[in-house]
């Protein structure tokens, strides 16, 4: 589990939201979700409320203002620093450090959601040899044509010798805000959307050097998803299992506690490393010569490092996880939502699994035996009746990692926003929030499982 014990990162912004939804229920428990009336948020015509939009060929690479950049061509078209811009000093909050590094910038064009988003998240894949790292902004235009500031979306690096890669707290205009990796309308029930974006990619590399990174995917995913408690049902598809490592996250718990106190908190790199090696990521002796190696699975704790958010001080930040996953060779990663299990069939059988974001009560999942304000998982298919197979990490050992859930609670705790706390309170879930980690190079049946999803 990922901060089971703490507030998620994201109830702040929804306060004001969950407030106003306690009231229409009319009570404070969990009983009241039982006698909430149906709204149009269970409207399934409104459930794909999500735009994914990404820039990752040699001709959207070319369409964006560059400042220093080029792009370049071939199997993986991506942009790499050319010419500098100029140089700048960036002092490292968690070091205390400053270095001066030569910079140049890719804007990208506008895009406009097909979905005036309440939310946004940014994800990105790239390539960050020793003495380079990157950085991600968005500007957006709100409904009433004024614009955001730009926002810093994440400063990223592979590795952590040059700086330590970070979300940014304290940024906002008092109409929205950035929560660690999460853009957000402050009070959407005023009825205020962002309506379009820019993303603006920073390249750095050490003075003099010809060193530069190479950026093969730059994208954002902005949604729309409306309050609810409850989700409509979706009816069994598929029955089919895809075989996926399993790892614990609870057998790491002590190592490492700088990395956010150790394994028991490391669902979210748990998970990516399953399905990166699902996909044939495997590390070296070399690579993981920095760990003890008494332990068991290190490429969990190497997956633990090198996802860690320093501001934030965990390693749950959504694309960090991602961009961890495509420094693997062949493999590319984003941050999205998904409407319903049906989505998630769709990509199981096109043989690719999904790590999902839910929180839960332990009266509210049948099995898991524990609750959590935050939880990743990875979805590996479908039995026979449709309950979720899922490689759980929150798991005693490694050969307890398979779980199935039923499908109407896993799908119900997966797409809500609004939830009962064990106090009842009103907090929030994730609407659906889920990584995808997939071939460079998809094969035709898994293009057409990623466009059927919204993922270009």
């Amino acid at each position: 589990m990922s901060r089971a014990q703490q507030p998620s990162r994201r109830t702040v912004l929804s306060a004001a939201a969950a407030v106003a939804a306690a009231a229409v229920a009319g009570a404070t428990g969990p009983a009241a979700a039982e006698q909430r009336p149906a709204t149009t948020a269970d409207d399934p015509a409104q459930a794909r409320a999500v735009d994914y939009h990404a820039w990752t060929t040699y001709r959207e690479w070319r369409l964006g203002a560059a400042q220093g950049v080029r792009a370049v061509a071939g199997a993986r078209p991506g942009v790499v620093l050319g010419t500098p811009a100029g140089r700048v000093d960036y002092t490292d909050p968690h070091t205390g450090t400053t270095a001066t590094w030569e910079y140049a910038v890719w804007t990208g064009p506008v895009h406009r959601l097909a979905v005036p988003a309440t939310e946004v998240v940014a994800s990105w894949n790239a390539h960050t040899p020793d003495g380079t790292w990157i950085q991600v902004e968005l500007q957006g235009t709100y409904s009433d044509g004024t614009a955001t500031p730009w926002y810093v979306m994440g400063r990223w690096a592979a590795g952590d010798q040059d700086i330590r890669r970070t979300s940014v707290d304290g940024q906002g205009d008092g109409r929205s805000g950035i929560s660690t990796d999460t853009f957000a309308i402050d009070d959407a029930s005023t009825g205020l959307r962002l309506t379009s974006y820019r993303l603006r990619l920073t390249l750095y590399r050490k003075p003099g050097t010809r060193l530069s990174p190479t950026v093969w995917r730059l994208g954002a995913m902005g949604s729309d998803i409306p309050d609810r408690f409850t989700v409509p049902a979706s009816a069994p598809g598929l029955a089919q299992e895809l075989s996926v490592p399993r790892y614990s996250q609870e057998i790491h718990k002590g190592q490492y506690p700088q990395y956010d106190n150790g394994g028991e908190a490391w669902c979210s790199p748990t998970s990516s490393q399953m399905i990166i090696e699902y996909w044939g990521g495997r590390l070296t002796p070399a690579q993981l010569s920095w760990v003890d190696p008494s332990y068991a699975d290190p490429q969990v704790d190497n997956a633990a490092r090198f996802t860690y958010d320093y501001q934030y001080e965990g390693c749950g930040n959504w694309p960090f996880n991602a961009a961890y996953a495509a420094t693997f060779e062949g493999l590319q990663g984003v941050v999205t939502r998904l409407a319903s299990l049906s989505d998630l069939e769709t990509l199981i059988a096109a043989g690719i699994p999904a790590i999902t974001s839910q929180s839960f009560l332990a009266t509210e999942l049948t099995g898991a035996g524990y609750g959590t304000s935050g939880h990743l998982m990875t979805v590996i298919g479908f039995t026979a009746d449709g309950d979720v197979i899922a490689n759980d990490p929150a798991s005693p050992g490694d050969d307890a990692v398979r779980r199935v859930y039923l499908r109407r609670e896993f799908e119900n705790i997966w797409l809500r926003t609004k939830r009962y706390n064990a106090s009842g309170k009103v907090v929030s879930g994730s609407g659906g929030v889920c990584y995808l980690y997939f071939p460079a190079r998809p094969t035709p049946r898994q293009r057409k499982a990623l466009a059927a999803v919204g993922v270009c």
